[in-house]
């Protein structure tokens, strides 16, 4: 497990091997427990989906009877299940929740399709054995935090305000660099972050007179839609990471950059998921007309075989001096009717 903290945020990467994972016959499974800001947490899987064809992961707090009245905690985290052969194959999803009590866990039911998980040669799972990472940032309580926080772009826009909205926005996880002097950035996003600027200049000059905090969070924000677009694939875009884009995009929207040239790419991303769903849909019937396909080749061969049995009969009563008969004509006795 690896440990970071900032002023207001303790940052935890988890790593969960699950061995003998063909053989797993539970509903259920939690992995072992790890402690962050004080408190202990677990990663929920249901290997056999949660009433889904997909693999379900989760973030859980703990058993709800175990948590004391009141009790709240803020994380914002990413799960990822990692490709073992292919690391581009690697699949993450984002997600932030004040759990308490009530809602102790939170994730994705649909976090990739078992269909594509359990495939030979996928890559999720080698030696039977499937690997899981959590990496999850917990905020200290409102009350603890220093009237200095670090704003969210939607803070920034009231940077004047006494009292800060309660808004978050998704914590950056992965090592920070600084970015044009304007504040510490992802460095994962600083690439793409670079191309988009000398495309798009305006993007700079816009944010020159603004405060570090503000251009910080700005470019974080523009750094997570184009990483979005990035590294998802067509096939991706699902309801979640719709959501999820629609979640980063509103946030991008508030800093006040001139976004003309990105707008259409993230309507068409938003567009894909009943072009997803009807691929699922088509895919799904050319799956069965091929099982179809299948079924009546092998009935073929059967009725292949069934007539060279009949014809190797036939001839061998032939032979005996066998004769077809109408089996419905009547005996009769001799007479006329």
């Amino acid at each position: 497990m690896e440990n970071q903290k900032s002023e207001d945020t303790t940052f935890e990467k988890f790593t969960w091997k699950i061995k003998n994972f063909s053989k797993l016959d539970s509903r259920k499974l939690y992995s072992e427990s790890f402690s962050i800001d004080g408190h202990t947490w677990r990663i929920l899987m249901f290997p056999k989906g949660n009433k889904t064809g997909f693999l379900s992961i989760y973030l859980d707090a703990g058993p709800k009877d175990g948590l004391p009245s009141g009790w709240t905690k803020f994380a914002c985290f990413k799960l990822t299940l990692l490709n073992q052969l292919n690391h581009q194959m690697t699949q993450s999803k984002e997600a932030e929740h004040e759990f308490n009590a009530t809602e102790n866990d939170w994730g994705f039911s649909s976090f990739i399709s078992l269909t594509e998980l359990l495939k030979p040669g996928s890559g999720y799972i080698v030696n039977d054995t499937c690997i899981i990472e959590a990496e999850i940032a917990v905020t200290k309580p409102k009350q603890d935090q220093q009237d200095n926080k670090t704003p969210t772009p939607k803070q920034a826009t009231q940077e004047n305000a006494k009292t800060p909205t309660p808004e978050m926005s998704l914590t950056t996880f992965g090592e920070l660099v600084d970015f044009k002097d304007f504040g510490k950035i992802e460095k994962a996003f600083v690439p793409l972050l670079e191309e988009v600027c000398a495309q798009h200049p305006s993007l700079i000059v816009s944010k020159k007179k603004r405060s570090r905090k503000f251009t910080e969070w700005a470019f974080t924000a523009l750094g997570r839609v184009l990483h979005f677009l990035k590294t998802k694939k067509v096939k991706d875009m699902n309801d979640e990471a719709c959501q999820q884009l629609q979640v980063l995009w509103e946030e991008l929207e508030t800093v006040k950059f001139d976004l003309t040239w990105l707008q259409p790419h993230v309507g068409y991303a938003l567009s894909l998921k009943d072009y997803v769903e009807k691929d699922g849909e088509v895919k799904k019937m050319k799956e069965n007309v091929a099982d179809m396909k299948m079924k009546m080749q092998k009935l073929k061969a059967e009725l292949f075989a069934a007539e060279v049995d009949f014809a190797i009969v036939k001839r061998d009563l032939v032979k005996k001096g066998f004769e077809e008969r109408d089996l419905d004509a009547e005996l009769g006795y001799g007479g006329k009717s």
